[in-house]
């Protein structure tokens, strides 16, 4: 960068937004421009800490289902028991996206995305000692809200600080990090289960996160507030010092940072939850909301049936529990099916950062809901057949299904859903989606087993199917497309 020297100025600085700043690219002597902005320390380190968080998100909900068995048996738990401590963390997620989320617009993000942490680690050590099922559920209720207000938190303290032309494959290579988590969580208790095989192993399971959790929430202390955050409530000054932070780089560009000082919109300043649903925000809204909530309903039902699909794949465990090592036998195979699926999913969200900022969003969510569809339609022809045949059809559709969401509504949703709204919303929009979303999946994690029943299971997978191909024409009708457009231009 020292070959670098900054265009010509005017002795003035000319005043600029936040996100005009952040975009500025450095010249070269001759005028000539980079392609980009290369980030400085203070956004890598935003984007660290905002991964380190998606990662313990799926760390600890997937290592949850590895420990359940083990949780189930030490606590004597009935089936209605272990539904509710199954739904807590869900349950917990959905409040923490609307409520806990939505602070962010009041308090700064910041604020919160530090609070999230603290309750995250306050809740995790809870959990080690618990003795009964209530406090088994309000730790994991206690969780699932911290990870809850991850969701539009950790969206926005990046793409409030990142260039605009690299916002795609920032935000989603962070969430990633969720599948990774999820990866390292099953490898986790799948060791820990082999070192340590008895009751206590989940106790052991949860601690490993607790140092670590730790370390990051310290670290979030050391980071600036979001300068668009700032400006938008009209606290200029902070927020040219924030950006001053941000952009911390040798040698210095730009030089000279001048906000442009506009009226603060007193309404837009302070706004309520019902800002989401007047004219300005209600087609934002739909289309951060409705997709979501659709790709939720096929994740979530596909999810139920993914491991009888394993079991029989992979040969299934014991057929009766009769002792503490055949419940350990049964969670080590749990966890490496778990990681097979796991790691298809990583696949599709490399793709998808490849793609966010290529092809564009809506392409993507598109494309993704059409290759779900087609599928589960694959995966309902396997009814017709027997034996092998039943399991490859049944494997290639689930596979197709998993990769297509990956690559499209499941990473897609949540990046749009950060993006759509006006910088004085945009926490309680994206939580409000999240938490919309939320919905479904209770809802399917509900009704699913008792339609299974009732419909069968090829009526299910058409159901499916038909919410697969709503989600595309919802997509396109409310379409917003947000790829390399300053977040300053998506609010307007």
């Amino acid at each position: 960068m020292s070959a670098v020297a900054e265009a010509s100025r005017p002795s003035i600085p000319q005043a600029k937004s936040v996100q005009e700043y952040i975009d500025e690219r450095p010249a070269w002597s001759d005028g000539t421009s980079l392609k980009s902005a290369p980030m400085t320390g203070m956004q890598w380190r935003i984007w660290s800490l905002a991964a380190a968080g998606k990662f313990f998100e799926g760390f600890v909900v997937f290592m949850t289902g590895v420990a359940l068995p083990l949780i189930v048996r030490e606590f004597h738990i009935g089936a209605a028991e272990k539904g509710i401590v199954s739904a807590a963390s869900l349950a917990g997620i959905l409040v923490g996206a609307v409520l806990l989320g939505g602070l962010s617009d009041y308090f700064g993000r910041k604020r919160m995305f530090i609070a999230e942490m603290v309750i995250f680690c306050a809740f995790l050590g809870l959990l080690l000692l618990c003795q009964n099922f209530l406090s088994l559920a309000i730790c994991l209720f206690g969780l699932g809200m911290a990870l809850g207000c991850d969701y539009p938190t950790a969206h926005m303290i990046i793409s409030e600080s990142i260039p605009s032309l690299a916002r795609g494959k920032l935000v989603l290579g962070a969430f990633a990090f969720q599948a990774v988590g999820a990866l390292a969580g099953t490898g986790v208790g799948c060791l820990v289960l082999t070192l340590v095989p008895d009751l206590s192993a989940w106790r052991w399971m949860f601690a490993t996160a607790v140092i670590p959790a730790l370390l990051v929430t310290l670290g979030r202390f050391f980071i600036t507030e979001s300068p668009n955050w700032l400006s938008a409530r009209g606290r200029h000054d902070k927020a040219e010092a924030a950006v001053t932070r941000l952009l911390l780089r040798t040698p210095q560009y730009p030089s000279n940072i001048s906000l442009a000082r506009q009226g603060v919109d007193t309404t837009h300043a302070k706004p309520s939850f019902w800002a989401l649903f007047d004219s300005r925000n209600l087609r934002a809204t739909i289309f951060a909301s409705v997709p979501w909530f659709l790709q939720d309903l096929g994740t979530y039902g596909i999810g139920i049936f993914t491991p009888t699909i394993l079991a029989a794949a992979l040969g299934g465990g014991a057929d009766h529990i009769r002792s503490v090592s055949d419940l350990i036998a049964d969670g080590i195979l749990a966890a490496k099916g778990a990681a097979l699926i796991t790691f298809l999913l990583i696949v599709g969200i490399c793709f998808a950062v490849l793609l966010a900022d290529r092809l564009g969003r809506i392409k993507l969510q598109i494309g993704g809901f059409i290759g779900c569809a087609l599928g589960l339609l694959l995966a309902s022809f396997s009814i017709d057949f027997e034996g092998s045949s039943k399991i490859l059809l049944i494997f290639a559709g689930f596979m197709m299904f998993n990769f297509m969401t990956n690559i499209g509504p499941n990473a897609q949703t949540y990046l749009l859903a950060g993006e759509v709204f006006p910088t004085a919303v945009r926490g309680m929009g994206a939580g409000f989606a999240a938490a919309f979303a939320k919905i479904g999946a209770v809802a399917t994690a509900f009704l699913f087993p008792i339609l299974l029943v009732e419909i069968g299971t090829r009526a299910l997978l058409y159901g499916l199917v038909v919410t697969s191909i709503l989600g595309a024409i919802v997509t396109w009708i409310y379409r917003i497309e947000t790829t390399g457009v300053n977040l300053d231009e998506i609010g307007r």
